[in-house]
Protein backbone atom coordinates (compact mmCIF):
# COMPACT_ATOMS: atom_id res chain seq x y z
CA UNK A 1 0.00 0.00 0.00
CA UNK A 2 1.11 3.56 -0.73
CA UNK A 3 0.80 6.41 1.74
CA UNK A 4 2.71 9.59 2.54
CA UNK A 5 5.02 8.79 5.46
CA UNK A 6 5.23 12.43 6.51
CA UNK A 7 1.47 12.54 6.94
CA UNK A 8 1.48 9.35 8.99
CA UNK A 9 4.14 10.71 11.31
CA UNK A 10 2.05 13.81 11.89
CA UNK A 11 -1.04 11.67 12.45
CA UNK A 12 0.79 9.62 15.04
CA UNK A 13 1.46 12.71 17.13
CA UNK A 14 -1.81 14.54 16.51
CA UNK A 15 -3.23 16.81 13.83
CA UNK A 16 -2.95 20.50 13.07
CA UNK A 17 -4.28 22.81 10.36
CA UNK A 18 -0.96 22.43 8.55
CA UNK A 19 -1.35 18.67 8.64
CA UNK A 20 -4.79 18.96 7.02
CA UNK A 21 -3.38 21.09 4.22
CA UNK A 22 -0.79 18.41 3.51
CA UNK A 23 -3.52 15.77 3.43
CA UNK A 24 -5.63 17.81 1.02
CA UNK A 25 -2.68 18.13 -1.34
CA UNK A 26 -2.23 14.38 -1.21
CA UNK A 27 -5.88 13.40 -1.67
CA UNK A 28 -5.67 12.59 -5.39
CA UNK A 29 -2.79 10.15 -5.05
CA UNK A 30 -3.28 6.45 -5.59
CA UNK A 31 -3.24 4.79 -2.18
CA UNK A 32 -3.44 1.14 -3.19
CA UNK A 33 -0.66 -0.13 -5.42
CA UNK A 34 -1.71 -3.82 -5.47
CA UNK A 35 -4.71 -2.98 -7.67
CA UNK A 36 -4.00 -2.80 -11.38
CA UNK A 37 -5.12 0.46 -12.97
CA UNK A 38 -8.36 0.03 -14.91
CA UNK A 39 -6.84 1.97 -17.81
CA UNK A 40 -4.03 -0.61 -18.05
CA UNK A 41 -6.07 -3.81 -17.80
CA UNK A 42 -9.76 -3.49 -16.94
CA UNK A 43 -10.33 -7.22 -16.51
CA UNK A 44 -7.39 -7.54 -14.13
CA UNK A 45 -8.49 -4.41 -12.28
CA UNK A 46 -11.89 -6.02 -11.72
CA UNK A 47 -10.35 -9.25 -10.43
CA UNK A 48 -7.97 -7.32 -8.17
CA UNK A 49 -10.85 -5.37 -6.62
CA UNK A 50 -12.91 -8.52 -6.03
CA UNK A 51 -9.96 -10.17 -4.29
CA UNK A 52 -8.46 -7.19 -2.41
CA UNK A 53 -11.85 -5.99 -1.14
CA UNK A 54 -12.48 -9.54 0.09
CA UNK A 55 -15.74 -9.88 -1.81
CA UNK A 56 -15.15 -13.36 -3.18
CA UNK A 57 -12.57 -16.07 -3.62
CA UNK A 58 -12.06 -18.85 -6.10
CA UNK A 59 -13.45 -22.27 -5.28
CA UNK A 60 -12.25 -25.81 -5.89
CA UNK A 61 -15.49 -26.27 -7.82
CA UNK A 62 -14.80 -25.15 -11.37
CA UNK A 63 -16.83 -22.10 -12.37
CA UNK A 64 -18.10 -21.43 -8.84
CA UNK A 65 -17.01 -18.83 -6.31
CA UNK A 66 -16.90 -18.43 -2.56
CA UNK A 67 -18.80 -15.28 -1.60
CA UNK A 68 -16.88 -13.96 1.38
CA UNK A 69 -18.60 -12.28 4.37
CA UNK A 70 -18.10 -8.74 3.07
CA UNK A 71 -19.45 -9.62 -0.36
CA UNK A 72 -22.35 -11.53 1.13
CA UNK A 73 -23.18 -8.62 3.43
CA UNK A 74 -23.63 -6.42 0.33
CA UNK A 75 -25.99 -9.04 -1.09
CA UNK A 76 -27.91 -9.15 2.20
CA UNK A 77 -28.44 -5.39 2.02
CA UNK A 78 -29.60 -5.70 -1.59
CA UNK A 79 -32.00 -8.45 -0.50
CA UNK A 80 -33.28 -6.42 2.42
CA UNK A 81 -34.14 -3.37 0.32
CA UNK A 82 -35.58 -5.24 -2.65
CA UNK A 83 -37.53 -7.70 -0.53
CA UNK A 84 -39.23 -4.82 1.28
CA UNK A 85 -40.22 -3.30 -2.07
CA UNK A 86 -41.64 -6.61 -3.30
CA UNK A 87 -43.69 -7.02 -0.15
CA UNK A 88 -45.05 -3.48 -0.41
CA UNK A 89 -46.57 -4.59 -3.71
CA UNK A 90 -48.12 -7.69 -2.18
CA UNK A 91 -45.57 -10.36 -3.07
CA UNK A 92 -44.90 -13.32 -0.78
CA UNK A 93 -41.71 -15.35 -0.51
CA UNK A 94 -41.79 -19.10 -1.13
CA UNK A 95 -39.18 -21.76 -1.80
CA UNK A 96 -39.21 -24.37 -4.56
CA UNK A 97 -37.13 -27.56 -4.92
CA UNK A 98 -33.64 -27.40 -6.36
CA UNK A 99 -34.28 -30.33 -8.71
CA UNK A 100 -36.59 -30.48 -11.73
CA UNK A 101 -37.59 -33.87 -13.21
CA UNK A 102 -36.78 -34.02 -16.92
CA UNK A 103 -40.39 -34.83 -17.80
CA UNK A 104 -41.54 -31.65 -16.05
CA UNK A 105 -38.95 -29.52 -17.81
CA UNK A 106 -40.01 -30.93 -21.17
CA UNK A 107 -43.57 -29.66 -20.76
CA UNK A 108 -42.62 -26.28 -22.26
CA UNK A 109 -40.55 -26.97 -25.38
CA UNK A 110 -39.28 -23.45 -26.12
CA UNK A 111 -38.26 -23.03 -22.50
CA UNK A 112 -36.24 -26.24 -22.27
CA UNK A 113 -34.63 -25.63 -25.66
CA UNK A 114 -33.41 -22.24 -24.47
CA UNK A 115 -31.77 -23.67 -21.35
CA UNK A 116 -30.61 -27.06 -22.67
CA UNK A 117 -26.97 -26.04 -23.28
CA UNK A 118 -26.62 -24.76 -19.70
CA UNK A 119 -28.41 -27.50 -17.75
CA UNK A 120 -26.63 -29.60 -15.15
CA UNK A 121 -28.11 -33.08 -14.63
CA UNK A 122 -28.23 -35.48 -11.68
CA UNK A 123 -28.33 -39.11 -12.81
CA UNK A 124 -27.28 -41.03 -9.69
CA UNK A 125 -28.75 -40.88 -6.19
CA UNK A 126 -26.64 -42.60 -3.55
CA UNK A 127 -25.45 -45.73 -5.35
CA UNK A 128 -28.47 -46.09 -7.63
CA UNK A 129 -29.10 -44.80 -11.11
CA UNK A 130 -32.15 -42.57 -11.03
CA UNK A 131 -35.18 -43.71 -13.08
CA UNK A 132 -35.42 -40.14 -14.43
CA UNK A 133 -32.79 -37.44 -14.78
CA UNK A 134 -33.10 -34.44 -12.49
CA UNK A 135 -32.09 -31.00 -13.72
CA UNK A 136 -30.45 -28.70 -11.17
CA UNK A 137 -32.68 -25.64 -11.55
CA UNK A 138 -31.46 -23.04 -14.03
CA UNK A 139 -34.73 -21.17 -13.29
CA UNK A 140 -38.00 -22.25 -11.72
CA UNK A 141 -40.89 -21.53 -14.10
CA UNK A 142 -41.77 -25.21 -14.45
CA UNK A 143 -41.73 -25.80 -10.70
CA UNK A 144 -43.97 -22.83 -10.04
CA UNK A 145 -46.34 -23.95 -12.78
CA UNK A 146 -46.64 -27.43 -11.30
CA UNK A 147 -47.50 -25.86 -7.95
CA UNK A 148 -49.91 -23.32 -9.44
CA UNK A 149 -51.81 -26.12 -11.15
CA UNK A 150 -52.50 -27.55 -7.68
CA UNK A 151 -53.49 -24.34 -5.92
CA UNK A 152 -55.27 -22.21 -8.55
CA UNK A 153 -58.88 -23.22 -9.15
CA UNK A 154 -60.95 -20.04 -9.10
CA UNK A 155 -60.59 -16.35 -9.87
CA UNK A 156 -60.64 -15.96 -6.08
CA UNK A 157 -57.19 -17.65 -6.03
CA UNK A 158 -55.74 -14.90 -8.22
CA UNK A 159 -53.49 -13.07 -8.41
CA UNK A 160 -50.68 -15.27 -7.10
CA UNK A 161 -47.73 -13.01 -6.36
CA UNK A 162 -44.79 -15.22 -5.40
CA UNK A 163 -41.05 -14.62 -5.19
CA UNK A 164 -38.16 -16.77 -4.08
CA UNK A 165 -34.57 -16.01 -3.08
CA UNK A 166 -32.39 -18.95 -4.05
CA UNK A 167 -29.42 -20.24 -6.03
CA UNK A 168 -29.53 -21.49 -9.61
CA UNK A 169 -27.06 -23.39 -11.76
CA UNK A 170 -26.18 -22.70 -15.40
CA UNK A 171 -23.17 -24.54 -16.74
CA UNK A 172 -21.16 -21.62 -18.09
CA UNK A 173 -18.11 -22.12 -20.30
CA UNK A 174 -16.42 -18.86 -19.29
CA UNK A 175 -16.80 -17.52 -15.77
CA UNK A 176 -15.95 -14.36 -13.85
CA UNK A 177 -16.86 -13.65 -10.20
CA UNK A 178 -20.32 -12.08 -9.81
CA UNK A 179 -20.72 -11.57 -13.56
CA UNK A 180 -21.01 -15.10 -14.86
CA UNK A 181 -20.62 -18.17 -12.66
CA UNK A 182 -22.00 -21.69 -12.90
CA UNK A 183 -23.89 -21.15 -9.65
CA UNK A 184 -25.22 -17.78 -8.56
CA UNK A 185 -27.72 -16.24 -6.17
CA UNK A 186 -30.81 -14.36 -7.26
CA UNK A 187 -34.46 -13.66 -6.72
CA UNK A 188 -37.08 -14.86 -9.15
CA UNK A 189 -40.64 -13.60 -9.04
CA UNK A 190 -43.43 -15.71 -10.58
CA UNK A 191 -46.96 -14.36 -10.72
CA UNK A 192 -50.33 -15.48 -12.11
CA UNK A 193 -53.17 -13.12 -13.08
CA UNK A 194 -56.75 -13.24 -14.29
CA UNK A 195 -56.20 -11.11 -17.36
CA UNK A 196 -53.58 -10.23 -19.91
CA UNK A 197 -53.89 -6.58 -18.91
CA UNK A 198 -53.08 -7.33 -15.26
CA UNK A 199 -50.11 -9.52 -16.19
CA UNK A 200 -48.68 -6.93 -18.57
CA UNK A 201 -49.07 -4.27 -15.90
CA UNK A 202 -47.17 -6.50 -13.44
CA UNK A 203 -44.38 -7.06 -15.96
CA UNK A 204 -43.79 -3.35 -16.41
CA UNK A 205 -44.36 -2.57 -12.72
CA UNK A 206 -41.62 -4.98 -11.63
CA UNK A 207 -39.22 -3.67 -14.26
CA UNK A 208 -39.75 -0.22 -12.76
CA UNK A 209 -38.91 -1.64 -9.31
CA UNK A 210 -35.51 -2.63 -10.76
CA UNK A 211 -35.04 0.78 -12.40
CA UNK A 212 -35.80 2.55 -9.12
CA UNK A 213 -33.57 0.22 -7.10
CA UNK A 214 -30.60 0.72 -9.41
CA UNK A 215 -30.94 4.49 -9.32
CA UNK A 216 -32.09 5.11 -5.73
CA UNK A 217 -30.08 2.44 -3.90
CA UNK A 218 -27.13 1.61 -6.18
CA UNK A 219 -26.72 5.09 -7.75
CA UNK A 220 -26.55 3.42 -11.17
CA UNK A 221 -28.54 4.82 -14.12
CA UNK A 222 -29.98 2.29 -16.55
CA UNK A 223 -31.42 2.15 -20.02
CA UNK A 224 -34.67 0.18 -19.95
CA UNK A 225 -36.76 -1.29 -22.71
CA UNK A 226 -37.87 -4.40 -24.53
CA UNK A 227 -35.57 -7.16 -25.75
CA UNK A 228 -35.67 -8.29 -29.37
CA UNK A 229 -37.19 -11.66 -30.25
CA UNK A 230 -33.70 -13.14 -30.47
CA UNK A 231 -32.69 -11.89 -27.02
CA UNK A 232 -35.92 -12.51 -25.13
CA UNK A 233 -36.24 -15.16 -22.40
CA UNK A 234 -36.93 -18.70 -23.59
CA UNK A 235 -40.68 -19.27 -23.48
CA UNK A 236 -41.65 -15.62 -22.98
CA UNK A 237 -43.83 -13.54 -25.25
CA UNK A 238 -41.99 -10.36 -24.28
CA UNK A 239 -38.88 -9.64 -22.21
CA UNK A 240 -37.99 -6.26 -20.71
CA UNK A 241 -34.57 -5.35 -19.35
CA UNK A 242 -32.52 -2.80 -17.44
CA UNK A 243 -29.06 -2.19 -18.89
CA UNK A 244 -26.44 -0.23 -16.90
CA UNK A 245 -23.14 0.83 -18.51
CA UNK A 246 -19.82 -0.05 -16.92
CA UNK A 247 -16.64 2.09 -16.77
CA UNK A 248 -15.27 0.39 -19.88
CA UNK A 249 -18.38 1.04 -21.94
CA UNK A 250 -19.71 -2.52 -21.73
CA UNK A 251 -23.35 -3.19 -20.92
CA UNK A 252 -24.49 -5.51 -18.16
CA UNK A 253 -27.96 -7.03 -18.23
CA UNK A 254 -28.99 -5.90 -14.78
CA UNK A 255 -32.45 -7.43 -14.38
CA UNK A 256 -35.26 -8.71 -16.57
CA UNK A 257 -39.04 -8.93 -16.45
CA UNK A 258 -41.00 -11.30 -18.69
CA UNK A 259 -44.58 -11.54 -19.89
CA UNK A 260 -45.47 -15.17 -20.63
CA UNK A 261 -49.08 -14.80 -21.71
CA UNK A 262 -50.90 -18.09 -21.08
CA UNK A 263 -48.32 -20.30 -22.80
CA UNK A 264 -47.02 -21.97 -19.65
CA UNK A 265 -50.55 -22.22 -18.24
CA UNK A 266 -51.65 -24.16 -21.32
CA UNK A 267 -48.56 -26.39 -21.26
CA UNK A 268 -49.15 -27.24 -17.60
CA UNK A 269 -52.95 -27.29 -17.78
CA UNK A 270 -53.39 -24.51 -15.21
CA UNK A 271 -57.02 -23.36 -15.37
CA UNK A 272 -59.42 -21.46 -13.18
CA UNK A 273 -63.14 -20.85 -13.05
CA UNK A 274 -63.64 -17.24 -14.09
CA UNK A 275 -66.16 -14.70 -12.80
CA UNK A 276 -68.53 -15.57 -15.65
CA UNK A 277 -68.32 -19.27 -14.66
CA UNK A 278 -66.22 -20.21 -17.72
CA UNK A 279 -62.88 -22.05 -17.51
CA UNK A 280 -59.88 -19.90 -18.45
CA UNK A 281 -56.09 -19.96 -18.43
CA UNK A 282 -54.32 -17.43 -16.17
CA UNK A 283 -51.66 -15.07 -17.53
CA UNK A 284 -48.14 -15.31 -16.13
CA UNK A 285 -45.09 -13.14 -15.46
CA UNK A 286 -41.56 -13.78 -14.26
CA UNK A 287 -38.84 -11.35 -13.20
CA UNK A 288 -35.40 -11.66 -11.68
CA UNK A 289 -32.14 -10.01 -10.66
CA UNK A 290 -28.98 -11.58 -9.27
CA UNK A 291 -25.62 -11.13 -7.58
CA UNK A 292 -24.55 -9.57 -10.90
CA UNK A 293 -25.63 -6.37 -9.20
CA UNK A 294 -22.45 -6.55 -7.12
CA UNK A 295 -20.42 -6.74 -10.31
CA UNK A 296 -22.31 -3.69 -11.58
CA UNK A 297 -21.47 -1.73 -8.42
CA UNK A 298 -17.78 -2.58 -8.81
CA UNK A 299 -17.57 -1.70 -12.50
CA UNK A 300 -19.79 1.38 -12.40
CA UNK A 301 -18.42 3.13 -9.31
CA UNK A 302 -15.02 1.59 -8.47
CA UNK A 303 -11.70 3.33 -9.04
CA UNK A 304 -8.02 2.43 -9.00
CA UNK A 305 -8.06 2.33 -5.20
CA UNK A 306 -10.85 -0.24 -5.00
CA UNK A 307 -14.57 -0.25 -4.35
CA UNK A 308 -16.82 2.76 -3.96
CA UNK A 309 -20.04 1.56 -2.35
CA UNK A 310 -23.32 3.47 -2.36
CA UNK A 311 -24.29 4.12 1.27
CA UNK A 312 -27.58 2.20 1.01
CA UNK A 313 -25.92 -1.19 0.44
CA UNK A 314 -22.54 -0.72 2.17
CA UNK A 315 -22.04 -3.29 4.97
CA UNK A 316 -20.03 -0.65 6.85
CA UNK A 317 -21.13 2.90 6.11
CA UNK A 318 -18.65 4.66 8.38
CA UNK A 319 -15.15 3.60 9.43
CA UNK A 320 -13.98 5.41 12.55
CA UNK A 321 -10.21 5.63 12.56
CA UNK A 322 -8.56 6.84 15.77
CA UNK A 323 -5.29 8.66 15.11
CA UNK A 324 -2.53 8.32 17.71
CA UNK A 325 -4.89 5.99 19.49
CA UNK A 326 -2.38 5.40 22.29
CA UNK A 327 -3.02 8.96 23.46
CA UNK A 328 -5.43 9.38 26.34
CA UNK A 329 -9.09 9.73 25.43
CA UNK A 330 -8.80 8.97 21.70
CA UNK A 331 -10.22 5.43 21.77
CA UNK A 332 -12.87 6.38 24.30
CA UNK A 333 -14.10 9.21 22.09
CA UNK A 334 -14.04 6.94 19.02
CA UNK A 335 -16.21 4.44 20.89
CA UNK A 336 -18.59 7.20 21.93
CA UNK A 337 -18.91 8.37 18.31
CA UNK A 338 -19.62 4.79 17.19
CA UNK A 339 -22.37 4.38 19.79
CA UNK A 340 -23.95 7.66 18.72
CA UNK A 341 -23.86 6.72 15.03
CA UNK A 342 -25.21 3.23 15.67
CA UNK A 343 -28.10 4.70 17.66
CA UNK A 344 -28.77 7.03 14.71
CA UNK A 345 -29.07 4.04 12.37
CA UNK A 346 -25.63 4.04 10.74
CA UNK A 347 -23.58 0.89 10.21
CA UNK A 348 -20.34 2.00 11.88
CA UNK A 349 -17.08 0.28 12.84
CA UNK A 350 -13.94 1.34 14.70
CA UNK A 351 -10.58 0.26 13.35
CA UNK A 352 -8.55 0.12 16.56
CA UNK A 353 -6.02 -2.37 15.22
CA UNK A 354 -2.28 -1.73 15.59
CA UNK A 355 -1.90 -0.91 11.88
CA UNK A 356 -0.66 2.53 10.86
CA UNK A 357 -3.26 5.20 9.96
CA UNK A 358 -2.12 5.10 6.32
CA UNK A 359 -2.74 1.36 6.17
CA UNK A 360 -6.20 1.83 7.68
CA UNK A 361 -7.07 4.57 5.20
CA UNK A 362 -6.00 2.40 2.28
CA UNK A 363 -8.02 -0.54 3.61
CA UNK A 364 -11.08 1.67 3.95
CA UNK A 365 -10.62 2.79 0.35
CA UNK A 366 -10.21 -0.76 -0.97
CA UNK A 367 -13.44 -1.84 0.71
CA UNK A 368 -15.31 1.20 -0.55
CA UNK A 369 -16.62 2.25 2.85
CA UNK A 370 -18.60 5.43 2.00
CA UNK A 371 -17.08 7.60 4.73
CA UNK A 372 -14.41 7.55 7.37
CA UNK A 373 -14.12 9.61 10.52
CA UNK A 374 -10.65 10.60 11.66
CA UNK A 375 -10.27 11.56 15.32
CA UNK A 376 -6.96 12.39 17.05
CA UNK A 377 -5.64 14.26 20.10
CA UNK A 378 -5.79 17.70 18.44
CA UNK A 379 -9.36 16.96 17.33
CA UNK A 380 -10.30 16.10 20.91
CA UNK A 381 -8.94 19.43 22.09
CA UNK A 382 -10.96 21.25 19.43
CA UNK A 383 -14.11 19.15 19.98
CA UNK A 384 -14.14 18.12 16.32
CA UNK A 385 -13.52 15.27 13.90
CA UNK A 386 -12.84 14.96 10.18
CA UNK A 387 -15.27 13.17 7.82
CA UNK A 388 -13.76 11.93 4.55
CA UNK A 389 -15.98 10.88 1.62
CA UNK A 390 -14.79 7.78 -0.23
CA UNK A 391 -15.99 8.87 -3.66
CA UNK A 392 -14.32 12.31 -3.77
CA UNK A 393 -11.98 12.18 -0.75
CA UNK A 394 -13.47 15.49 0.25
CA UNK A 395 -12.76 16.29 3.91
CA UNK A 396 -15.19 18.04 6.23
CA UNK A 397 -14.31 19.25 9.72
CA UNK A 398 -17.34 18.89 11.95
CA UNK A 399 -18.17 19.29 15.62
CA UNK A 400 -18.33 15.93 17.35
CA UNK A 401 -21.93 16.43 18.47
CA UNK A 402 -22.97 17.19 14.86
CA UNK A 403 -21.36 14.15 13.19
CA UNK A 404 -24.57 12.12 12.78
CA UNK A 405 -26.51 14.97 11.18
CA UNK A 406 -23.60 15.84 8.90
CA UNK A 407 -23.23 12.22 7.79
CA UNK A 408 -26.90 12.06 6.82
CA UNK A 409 -26.41 15.16 4.71
CA UNK A 410 -23.20 13.80 3.15
CA UNK A 411 -24.78 10.47 2.24
CA UNK A 412 -27.71 12.16 0.49
CA UNK A 413 -25.25 14.28 -1.49
CA UNK A 414 -22.99 11.31 -2.14
CA UNK A 415 -25.86 9.22 -3.54
CA UNK A 416 -26.88 12.06 -5.83
CA UNK A 417 -23.31 12.80 -6.94
CA UNK A 418 -22.52 9.14 -7.67
CA UNK A 419 -25.69 8.77 -9.75
CA UNK A 420 -25.01 11.96 -11.67
CA UNK A 421 -21.39 10.99 -12.33
CA UNK A 422 -22.46 7.59 -13.66
CA UNK A 423 -25.18 9.20 -15.77
CA UNK A 424 -22.73 11.67 -17.30
CA UNK A 425 -20.38 8.79 -18.10
CA UNK A 426 -23.18 6.83 -19.75
CA UNK A 427 -24.47 9.78 -21.74
CA UNK A 428 -21.01 10.84 -22.91
CA UNK A 429 -20.39 7.28 -24.10
CA UNK A 430 -23.68 6.90 -25.98
CA UNK A 431 -23.42 7.55 -29.71
CA UNK A 432 -25.68 7.62 -32.75
CA UNK A 433 -25.03 5.87 -36.06
CA UNK A 434 -27.05 6.20 -39.27
CA UNK A 435 -25.04 3.91 -41.58
CA UNK A 436 -23.16 0.65 -41.18
CA UNK A 437 -19.64 1.96 -41.67
CA UNK A 438 -20.22 4.60 -39.02
CA UNK A 439 -21.75 1.95 -36.73
CA UNK A 440 -18.77 -0.40 -37.09
CA UNK A 441 -16.29 2.42 -36.55
CA UNK A 442 -17.97 3.49 -33.31
CA UNK A 443 -18.18 -0.07 -31.97
CA UNK A 444 -14.49 -0.62 -32.78
CA UNK A 445 -13.15 2.66 -31.44
CA UNK A 446 -15.60 4.21 -28.97
CA UNK A 447 -16.66 1.85 -26.17
CA UNK A 448 -20.23 2.45 -25.09
CA UNK A 449 -23.80 2.28 -26.36
CA UNK A 450 -24.74 2.98 -29.96
CA UNK A 451 -28.24 4.13 -30.81
CA UNK A 452 -29.21 3.01 -34.30
CA UNK A 453 -32.35 2.19 -36.28
CA UNK A 454 -33.23 -1.43 -37.10
CA UNK A 455 -35.55 -3.04 -39.61
CA UNK A 456 -36.57 -5.83 -37.24
CA UNK A 457 -34.94 -8.55 -39.35
CA UNK A 458 -33.07 -11.27 -37.42
CA UNK A 459 -30.51 -11.50 -40.24
CA UNK A 460 -29.38 -7.92 -39.59
CA UNK A 461 -29.17 -8.53 -35.85
CA UNK A 462 -27.04 -11.63 -36.44
CA UNK A 463 -24.81 -9.85 -38.95
CA UNK A 464 -24.13 -7.01 -36.53
CA UNK A 465 -23.14 -9.49 -33.84
CA UNK A 466 -20.93 -11.47 -36.24
CA UNK A 467 -19.21 -8.37 -37.64
CA UNK A 468 -18.75 -6.40 -34.42
CA UNK A 469 -19.53 -8.71 -31.42
CA UNK A 470 -22.08 -6.04 -30.37
CA UNK A 471 -25.57 -7.22 -29.46
CA UNK A 472 -28.94 -5.55 -29.19
CA UNK A 473 -29.36 -4.42 -25.60
CA UNK A 474 -32.95 -3.18 -25.79
CA UNK A 475 -35.54 -1.23 -27.73
CA UNK A 476 -36.11 1.70 -25.34
CA UNK A 477 -39.62 2.63 -24.30
CA UNK A 478 -39.03 6.22 -25.38
CA UNK A 479 -38.34 5.75 -29.07
CA UNK A 480 -36.35 8.28 -31.09
CA UNK A 481 -36.31 8.57 -34.86
CA UNK A 482 -32.74 9.24 -35.94
CA UNK A 483 -33.01 7.75 -39.44
CA UNK A 484 -35.56 6.26 -41.81
CA UNK A 485 -33.50 3.19 -42.63
CA UNK A 486 -31.93 0.21 -40.87
CA UNK A 487 -28.30 0.86 -39.94
CA UNK A 488 -27.31 -2.55 -41.29
CA UNK A 489 -29.28 -3.24 -44.49
CA UNK A 490 -30.74 0.13 -45.48
CA UNK A 491 -34.34 -1.13 -45.55
CA UNK A 492 -37.10 0.86 -43.83
CA UNK A 493 -36.49 1.02 -40.09
CA UNK A 494 -39.02 -0.06 -37.47
CA UNK A 495 -37.31 0.50 -34.11
CA UNK A 496 -34.47 2.39 -32.48
CA UNK A 497 -32.22 -0.04 -30.66
CA UNK A 498 -29.41 0.39 -28.13
CA UNK A 499 -26.46 -1.78 -29.23
CA UNK A 500 -23.27 -2.54 -27.41
CA UNK A 501 -20.77 -5.10 -26.21
CA UNK A 502 -21.82 -6.78 -23.02
CA UNK A 503 -20.82 -9.15 -20.24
Amino acid sequence: MFYNISIILKFQTGRSGKDLAIIMADKNKKMVEQITSMDVDFAQWYTDVVKKAELADYSGVKGCMVIRPYGYAIWENIQRIMDAEFKKLGHENVYMPMFIPESLLQREKDHVAGFAPECAWVTVGGQNTLPERLCVRPTSETLFCEHYRNVIHSYRDLPKLYNQWCNVVRWEKTTRPFLRTSEFLWQEGHTMHETEEEAREETRRMLQVYVDFYEKSLAIPVVSGRKTEKEKFAGAEETYTVEPMMHNGFALQGGTSHYFGDGFARAFDITYTARDNTVKYPHQTSWGASTRMIGAIIMCHGDDNGLILPPAVAPIQVAIIPVAQHKEGVLDKAAQIKDTLTAAGFRAKIDDSDKTPGWKFAEQEIKGIPARIEIGPKDLEAGQAVIVRRDTREKTIVKIEEIADKLKEIFVTMQSDMLEKARKHRDSHTYEATNYEEFKDIIANKPGFVKAMWCGDLACEMKIKEDTTATSRCMPFEQEHISDVCVCCGKPAKKLVYWGKAY
